[in-house]
């Protein structure tokens, strides 16, 4: 049955999934929120004075958050993005990647933060200060996003269990939405922190088998540093791009991160907040170093190992490349690295789609139906045969059209001294988090501009 919330200020409840409490540091034992347990406070409440505090070094227990979110930029449509930009211009969209990782470290930072300081996520906060209407409609631009990036990972998960197995892309896509769901079963019974190990798990194993290629295929450094100046050569280098920024600043990312930091921490006190902001800012650009190490490892293989080859603009056409120039071993990697990305990130992108509902419409699905919504969708564009690799890239385009509907109220609330207080954003971050916006909306314009008129 569908549940209902409560109402904008039943925001404690956990979003993600039936049965995932939230994971309150100040409540939790030693070890899985990272923090002991003061008595007599709870969350949204500063300690007491006699607060035990952890020493500096072990903020590292305080880490996990981000590197959930993290998995958004390293899925299945990252793989078909970079592999095509690289395989197509060589190194000409290096620094597409760079700026967009840069913009990246900051948009999750600030999605964190809003968490940390008003203990509710970015949609719970857009469903308090929306009217119904438009409630709804916001909505249903997030679920469009949601859909396409389902699509991204469900189809990535098939073409990597194709490519390793043999399996056919329709069994594959079904066997990639039923592992999801029991990751997400998992989740619930087993809580958050045992959750974002699984998830570093998996991340540490998409590194390993999407970067393994460049010991063996070097890149050109003297042409890598050169594409870091900024330009583009034609039409379809602006939609790669904007599939690029698609794939790499993930609206459901900066949708769930602030849902991850509340549930990991709950609404910080005072005396706890400035070390959970560092912590996270620790989180976030660690997790991020390693998720664009990742996506420029990709491009830089394509540009040295299959610029030139017959159909290495396709995953399947990239992977038998990669076999074929470098070895069967490498080519294994590559298929192990693609399919803990689909499976990855098909379960992060379900938690952020219940994250998004739950929020904005104060709905809570069966665990079973949130994850079939999204899932149904892939799986028919499967079915009917369509390019994966194409289809992958159109996706991203979407998830880049929807990034300004997330990314611009995280502006205007982390600016906002009403809903963050003295931690509202000063004037620097104010400029940087706005001109990332106005350059995602102008990349997103170009693009419209060109498909129509060219």
């Amino acid at each position: 049955m569908i549940q209902r919330s409560g109402g904008p200020h039943a925001t404690h409840h956990p979003i993600p999934t039936p049965g995932n409490r939230p994971q309150n540091s100040r409540q939790d034992a030693p070890g899985r929120g990272g923090e002991p347990a003061p008595s007599g406070t709870g969350a949204g409440t500063a300690p007491t004075g006699g607060t035990p505090r952890l020493p500096e070094r072990r903020l590292w227990t305080l880490l996990g958050p981000a590197f959930v979110a993290a998995v958004a930029y390293v899925d299945p449509g990252n793989v078909a993005a970079n592999l095509t930009a690289g395989a197509r211009y060589g190194y000409l969209l290096v620094w597409v990647l760079v700026v967009a990782n840069v913009m990246a470290v900051l948009i999750q930072y600030l999605s964190a933060k809003l968490g940390l300081v008003t203990g509710k996520s970015l949609p719970e906060l857009l469903g308090e200060r929306l009217p119904r209407t438009a409630r709804l409609l916001y909505w249903a631009q997030a679920q469009i996003v949601a859909i396409a990036t389902d699509l991204a990972e469900v189809v990535g998960g098939a073409i990597a269990l194709y490519l390793l197995f043999g399996v056919p892309m329709l069994l594959g896509g079904l066997i990639v939405g039923a592992v999801s769901l029991g990751l997400l079963l998992f989740q619930a019974r087993r809580g958050q922190r045992t959750f974002e190990f699984v998830i570093m798990g998996m991340l540490l194993i998409i590194a390993v088998g999407f970067l393994a290629g460049l010991f063996f295929s070097p890149p050109n450094w003297g042409l890598a540093f050169g594409g870091l100046m900024p330009r583009f050569e034609g039409a379809e280098t602006v939609l790669l791009a904007a599939s690029m920024l698609g794939a790499t600043v993930m609206p459901h990312a900066i949708y769930v991160h602030s849902s991850l930091a509340r549930d990991r921490h709950g609404k910080a006190g005072r005396e706890m907040l400035p070390r959970l902001l560092r912590a996270t800012r620790l989180d976030v650009i660690v997790s991020l170093v390693v998720a664009g190490s990742v996506n420029i490892g990709m491009l830089l293989l394509a540009a040295s190992a299959l610029a030139g080859r017959e159909g290495t603009d396709s995953i399947e056409g990239a992977h038998a490349a990669i076999t074929e120039a470098l070895g069967p071993a490498v080519g294994v990697a590559f298929g192990l690295g693609l399919l803990a990305s689909g499976l990855a990130s098909t379960s992060v992108g379900a938690y952020a789609g219940a994250a998004i509902m739950s929020g904005l419409l104060r709905v809570r699905l069966p665990l079973l139906l949130q994850r079939a919504i999204t899932l149904i969708p892939a799986l028919v564009v499967i079915a009917l045969g369509v390019d994966p690799t194409w289809a992958l890239v159109v996706s991203q385009v979407v998830l880049s059209l929807g990034i300004p509907f997330a990314l611009i109220p995280l502006a205007r609330l982390t600016s906002s001294r009403a809903v963050m207080g003295p931690l509202a954003n000063g004037r620097v971050l104010s400029t940087a988090i706005w001109v990332s916006a106005a350059l995602i909306v102008a990349l997103n314009a170009a693009l419209l501009w060109l498909t129509f008129t060219a």
